[in-house]
């Protein structure tokens, strides 16, 4: 497997390729390696619970959306994907926390 300096130089696609062969290791937590590990500005998760819920919750929407929808939304969010996933996840833990509405 990369040092942390030789998966720095690979592409995102390329180090969730590679890291995936790892056993128990998915999309997923590669993908909060590059944000969080690596600092990669332009990653949305889009398996993500949270993302989804966030984005559900701002939109206002019944369903959370699929991945597939989320991913082609999220184009419009490049290279930032990674901050818009933050703010979607601040979305939703704030959902979490604000009081039920006063009937």
């Amino acid at each position: 497997m990369p040092t942390r300096r030789a998966a720095a130089r690979l592409d995102d696609a390329a180090l969730i390729e590679l890291l995936m062969q790892i056993r128990g290791v998915g999309r997923w937590t590669v993908e909060m390696l590059l944000i969080f590990t690596l600092g990669r500005p332009d990653v949305l998760p889009v398996d993500d619970f949270g993302v989804r819920e966030g984005y559900r919750r701002l939109h206002g929407l019944d369903e959370q959306p699929r991945p597939r929808d989320l991913a082609a939304i999220g184009e419009m969010w490049a290279p930032y994907r990674s901050y818009a996933a933050w703010y979607l996840w601040r979305a939703a833990d704030e959902a979490k926390r604000a009081p039920p509405d006063a009937v």
